[in-house]
C-alpha cells in the first residue's frame, strides 16, 4: 500500500500546533505496519537543512511550476523523519516559504499553498511513484483532491489514486479570491453560487477538499458528529451532512516515545504507574523553577495552551477573581491573541504568589508542567481532538475539561457524565460557561483532598492507551475502504 501523506507542518521540522504532531507521528506508526509512506511539506526558512541532513533530489534540474503568467522553479529536498525510515520530501521555493511564520496574512497566501498542492503532484510524477492514497490534511492541501480528479486525470500514474481529506480544525478554511481558479487552471465550471469551489463569492480550499476527496476523516468520534451541526460546522455542516456516510472520526494518538513519564528525557525524575514518587519530586522542581514556595500539598493546576477563543480563555478571565480565591496555584504557558496575553500578564502581576505565566512555548517547561502539576485545565469552546489532556492522563495529572470533541472521548467523569467509577479519569462539564467551569474545578479540588480516591483517579488515567498504534490500524482500514471502493462523484 503506497501512501503519500501531505501536510503543511510536520514535527520536528516545523510546528505551530497539533497538526505537526500528527504529521510527524502517524506516518512513523503506519510504516511500522508495513505501509509504504512518503511525506510532503514546504521547506520553510525555519528548517535547518544541516541539522536534519536534507539532500537535494533531482540533481538534473529544478521543477517548473506555472502559476498564471508566472513560472517558478522549485527544488526538492529529502530527509527522514527522526526515529523512523520514513522519507520526507520538502518543496523549496524561497520566494514563498522564506517568511517569518509558517502561515501569513500576506496577499500571496493562496499562491503559497496552491503552488504547494501542485508541486506535490509534480514530484510524484518525477519519482514515478503511484500512490494508492494521497492523504491530505487541512485547508493547505485542499486543492489536491480536485487536481487529481481533473488537472492530472490524464496521467495513468494517478488512475487508481484515491484521496483522503482529514479535518484537524474546521474553523480554518483557506478562503481566497477567485484569481486562484485561473492561476492554477482549475475548472471554472465548479465555481457558481454554492458550487464546489464557491463560498461567499470566493474560493474555499477546505470546501474543495471536502467535496472532491473520496473519504473524509477527522480527529475524534465526537468531533465527527459535532461538525455536522450548525454550532460546530463553521458553515460546512450541510456539505458534511450530504457526505455523512463518508465522514469518519479517528482519535489522534500520541507519541509515547516523546510523552511518557517512564522514559521522558526532559523531566528530572522519571516515574510510572507503580512508582509514583518521581511525580512529587517533579512537582518540587517545578515549584522551585517557577518561583513558588515548595509546598507540595497545595494543588497545582497546569495550562499549556494557545490563547485564542477556541481554547475557552474567556471562561478563565470571566472567573479570574473567584479562581484566585481558591487555595491553589497555577502554572501557565501560552501565547496568542494580544488581548488575552495582556490579561494573563496582568493576572500574573497581581497574583505573583500563585499564578505563574510564561508567554510563548517552552518544550522543557511544558513537559515539567505535565509531570509536576496535579490537575490540567482545558475549558475549550471546541476541541477537535486535543493532545494535552492525553499527555496529562499518562503523567498522572488529572484533566479538567469541557466535554467536547476529543476531550469528551478521552476524559471520563463519573459524577458529571454518569460513567462507571472504574473508568473515572478526570472532571468534565458540558455547558460552555464560566460558572460551570468554576463549579467543576471546585468539585475536583474536593476530591483532591481525598488522597486514597485521588490516587485511584490518577492510576485510571495512567493506564489508558492512546498510542498511534491503535489509530494507525484504523487509518489503514480507511485506506483499504477507499482503495476497494469505486465511489461515484457527488459533484
Amino acid at each position: 500500500m503506497n501512501i503519500a501523506f501531505v501536510a503543511s507542518e510536520v514535527y520536528p521540522f516545523a510546528k505551530t500546533g497539533g497538526l505537526a504532531d500528527v504529521s510527524g507521528a502517524l506516518p512513523k506508526s503506519l510504516a511500522q505496519h508495513d505501509v509504504n509512506i512518503k511525506v510532503f511539506m514546504p521547506l520553510y526558512s525555519q528548517i535547518d537543512k544541516s541539522e536534519f541532513k536534507l539532500k537535494k533530489v533531482f540533481q538534473a534540474g529544478d521543477i517548473p511550476i506555472k502559476y498564471g503568467s508566472k513560472e517558478y522553479y522549485v527544488k526538492i529536498y529529502k530527509s527522514i523523519i527522526p526515529g523512523s525510515n520514513v522519507d520526507i520530501y520538502f518543496i523549496d521555493s524561497p520566494i514563498h516559504y522564506n517568511r517569518e511564520t509558517l502561515y501569513t496574512i500576506e496577499p500571496d497566501e493562496a499562491e503559497r499553498f496552491g503552488l504547494f498542492n501542485v508541486s506535490v503532484l509534480e514530484v510524484l510524477q518525477r519519482l514515478q511513484w503511484s500512490p494508492d492514497i494521497i492523504h491530505c490534511n487541512d485547508w493547505q492541501t485542499g486543492l489536491i483532491p480536485l487536481l487529481v480528479k481533473e488537472n492530472y486525470a490524464w496521467d495513468k500514474l494517478f488512475a487508481k489514486t484515491k484521496t483522503i481529506f482529514t479535518i484537524h480544525n474546521i474553523a480554518y478554511q483557506g478562503i481566497f479570491s477567485t484569481e486562484i481558479i485561473e492561476n492554477l487552471k482549475l475548472n471554472r465550471d465548479y465555481f457558481y453560487p454554492q458550487g464546489p469551489l464557491e463560498y461567499n463569492g470566493e474560493v474555499n480550499f477546505l470546501k474543495c477538499g471536502l467535496i472532491f476527496s473520496d473519504i473524509i476523516t477527522t480527529v475524534s468520534k465526537t468531533y465527527a458528529k459535532e461538525i455536522l451541526t450548525e454550532e460546530f460546522g463553521a458553515g460546512m455542516q450541510d456539505i458534511l451532512g450530504e457526505r455523512k456516510n463518508d465522514v469518519h472520526g479517528i482519535l489522534n494518538g500520541v507519541d509515547y516515545s516523546e510523552w511518557c513519564p517512564e522514559s521522558d528525557k526532559v523531566i528530572p525524575y522519571n516515574f510510572s504507574l507503580t512508582k509514583l514518587a518521581g511525580k512529587k519530586k517533579n512537582k518540587q522542581v517545578l515549584l522551585k523553577e517557577i518561583g513558588f514556595e515548595e509546598d507540595i500539598q497545595l494543588p497545582l493546576i497546569g495550562i499549556v495552551s494557545r490563547m485564542v477563543e477556541q481554547k475557552g480563555v474567556e471562561l478563565i478571565m470571566e472567573s479570574i477573581e473567584e479562581l484566585m480565591k481558591l487555595n491553589v496555584r497555577w502554572a501557565v504557558i501560552g501565547s496568542g491573541i494580544k488581548e488575552y496575553e495582556e490579561m494573563f500578564l496582568e493576572v500574573a502581576d497581581r497574583y505573583s504568589d500563585r499564578f505563574f505565566l510564561k508567554l510563548g512555548y517552552d518544550n522543557k517547561l511544558a513537559h515539567l508542567i505535565e509531570a509536576g502539576s496535579d490537575l490540567f485545565l482545558m475549558p475549550s469552546r471546541y476541541e477537535p481532538c486535543g493532545l494535552n489532556q492525553i499527555y496529562s492522563l499518562k503523567y498522572g495529572t488529572v484533566p479538567i475539561v469541557r466535554s467536547t470533541g476529543g476531550l469528551a472521548d478521552t476524559v471520563h467523569d463519573s459524577e458529571g457524565l454518569n460513567e462507571s467509577e472504574e473508568l473515572w479519569t478526570g472532571f468534565a462539564f458540558k455547558e460552555f460557561s464560566s460558572a460551570k467551569m468554576f463549579e467543576t474545578i471546585t468539585r475536583a479540588l474536593k476530591y483532591y483532598d481525598d488522597k486514597k480516591f485521588w490516587k485511584k483517579i490518577v492510576k485510571n488515567g495512567m493506564q489508558k492507551n492512546y498510542s498511534w498504534d491503535v489509530s494507525a490500524n484504523k487509518y489503514i482500514e480507511i485506506y483499504e475502504l477507499a482503495i476497494n471502493s469505486r465511489k461515484e462523484s457527488n459533484v
